[in-house]
């Protein structure tokens, strides 16, 4: 018997807003513990909740991006429970009305196009962060009450490779509408998986676990892919798949029980009574639409069907936002779709893994990066000065033409000078000259890098190898 995965996956997201959601905390990461919280975090009797009107515009943004119906009614609701995490007791959050419904996601994968609906998308309050030792448990309430969307899918993806490429373009969407800086290593980008099987051709579904807070989407895809395993053993074995909350632990690939449940639990939802429901403007919703930037998937098509980049060029590009703006910058002063995309895929991407940073925490500006292009085209520069250039232009953060100045590294365009460089190259390399005559043509490599060697790499290597040969013809007469 064959079977079928189940997954759908439920995301929190952090929204990039300057307070909290309900207070004038400050939204913050890596600051000291407990700093960054006030009385409405900590659920002071007395204090009101006030709703941060940013969180719903981020929010909105969201929806569109995700081709969701819009809730023009903001309700929230009390999802109580006791748990250290929470100390109000309760958590503000949107049950009975999201803010988005019906939306959905196509993914890619082996080639295949999958549509992903998605069931829901709602507004709440972060908890507080808990950090566990054997025996004891640390709060950091910095955390609480910073604005969230949680998004939900059905259950259509039907391995971890969806899985994966799902969240690899919900974090494309984020990071493209500008919400959020998506970090799941910091956690503002967090999956709870749900997994269950099934035999194929089964319409009921099997009994599910979940995997909570996983924070890093191949670690999601190595989750999936272990719990999988683990559900279809048991099921092969005649053994019953246990209803569970599992965690993922990293050092050793697999999941592990966290607690077991046999019902859902009773989160005894009621309205939150003291925000009552706001009327959102049309108008508003509409604008908001309006200024999206584009997203990853329509630029990709445009630097394939009209910049005339193949798609695993245009896609690398669309795979980082900062790359895609900045190239999107740099076409402005310079056209060379093709030159562009091969210094951001080379020596730019190369700097920036060797460097640990992001392009525009370099000293590069898409002018510069214009210019180098440029300079190349019209020999002012070898490709071979270029990256002296380059290298210069990352270190200094001056403009190219200041750093070709500064080490006069021009190039030699004059033949007459080209050809005395040759001659008396070949003069004391009177050897290969013979070695030519016997037809090691590999001779050519050896004597060009001693005439770049001997003009300091300034002579053009086209001009300098046609009148390399031709003196070489003419001596060997």
């Amino acid at each position: 018997m064959e079977f079928e995965q189940i997954i759908g996956l439920e995301v929190h997201c952090e929204l990039k807003t300057n307070s909290k959601m309900f207070s004038s905390a400050p939204v913050t990461f890596g600051k000291e513990p407990n700093s960054m919280m006030n009385e409405i975090d900590m659920g002071m009797l007395g204090t009101m909740p006030v709703l941060n009107k940013r969180s719903v515009e981020l929010a909105i943004r969201v929806c569109h991006a995700l081709h969701m119906d819009i809730d023009e009614v903001l309700c929230f609701d009390r999802k109580n429970y006791y748990y250290a995490d929470l100390p109000k007791g309760f958590q503000i959050t949107q049950y009975r009305r999201p803010l988005g419904k019906n939306g959905y996601l196509d993914i890619e994968v082996d080639h295949v196009t999958t549509r992903i609906q998605i069931e829901r998308l709602h507004l709440e309050e972060d908890t507080a962060k808990q950090i566990h030792y054997n025996d004891y448990s640390l709060i950091d309430y910095n955390r609480a009450g910073i604005p969230l969307i949680e998004i939900v899918t059905c259950p259509d993806i039907r391995n971890a490779k969806q899985a994966a490429a799902y969240l690899e373009k919900l974090r494309q969407i984020f990071l493209y509408t500008d919400v959020s800086d998506a970090k799941m290593e910091e956690g503002s980008m967090r999956c709870d998986v749900n997994i269950s099987l099934r035999p194929f051709g089964c319409d009921s579904y099997g009994t599910r676990t979940e995997i909570k807070n996983v924070n890093s989407i191949s670690y999601v895809q190595k989750a999936i892919e272990f719990e999988a395993k683990r559900h279809e053993e048991l099921l092969r074995c005649g053994k019953s798949v246990l209803q569970e909350t599992r965690r993922f632990d990293e050092t050793i690939n697999e999941t592990i029980t966290m607690r077991t449940k046999s019902d859902a639990i009773d989160y005894r939802y009621y309205p939150e009574v003291n925000i009552l429901p706001i009327h959102i403007d049309h108008q508003w919703v509409l604008d908001i639409k309006k200024q999206l930037p584009l997203m990853a998937e329509d630029r990709e098509k445009i630097y394939i069907e009209k910049h005339g980049l193949s798609k695993r060029e245009a896609h690398f590009i669309v795979s980082s936002k900062e790359i895609s703006d900045f190239y999107e910058e740099t076409i402005q002063f310079c056209q060379d779709f093709q030159k562009i995309y091969h210094w951001l895929s080379g020596e730019v991407q190369s700097y920036l893994n060797n460097h640990h940073c992001t392009i525009y925490q370099t000293k590069l500006k898409p002018i510069y990066l214009s210019q180098l292009i440029q300079y190349i085209k019209e020999d002012v520069i070898s490709s071979q000065q270029s990256k002296q250039v380059f290298d210069c232009v990352m270190k200094e953060g001056k403009a190219p033409e200041v750093i070709i100045q500064e080490l006069d590294l021009r190039q030699i365009l004059d033949s007459d000078v080209i050809e005395e460089i040759v001659n008396h190259v070949l003069d004391v390399n009177a050897s290969s000259i013979q070695d030519y005559i016997q037809g090691k043509k590999k001779v050519i490599g050896f004597l060009m890098g001693q005439i770049m060697k001997e003009s300091k790499g300034q002579v053009n290597p086209k001009m300098a190898n046609q009148i390399l040969i031709q003196s070489l013809q003419k001596r060997t007469q």
